[in-house]
């Protein structure tokens, strides 16, 4: 049992800067060609009425997917999204500017 505990207490004690690197990407071409989009389940729906320009989204999203022009969110890269849902999440809840849906295939 002592030596469970101990294992956990070295996984807490490993820093970030210990981890192997993940994918590192050079090949910016094929980046844009890889087109992640067609994964989700879910996605995000903005309703630009609703839309305060806080840019929480923009911030969260793990794909760059909320898109910004002039410093304004003006819609959402369905072509990377991945329909994670980070973006619905942390819009405020008196806004709502962004809900998730089902995916229609």
């Amino acid at each position: 049992m002592k030596e469970k505990i101990d294992s956990e207490a070295q996984c807490l004690l490993i820093s970030w800067r210990n981890l192997p690197c993940g994918a590192i990407l050079t090949d910016t071409k094929r980046i844009k060609e890889n087109k992640t989009g067609a994964w989700r389940s879910e996605r995000p729906i903005y309703d630009e009425k609703k839309c305060i320009q806080c840019l929480v989204c923009w911030i969260y999203c793990p794909d760059a997917s909320i898109l910004v022009q002039d410093g304004k969110v003006v819609g959402i890269n369905y072509d990377y999204c991945k329909g994670c849902g980070i973006c619905a999440s942390v819009c405020p809840k008196k806004v709502q500017a962004i809900r998730m849906e089902k995916e229609k295939k």
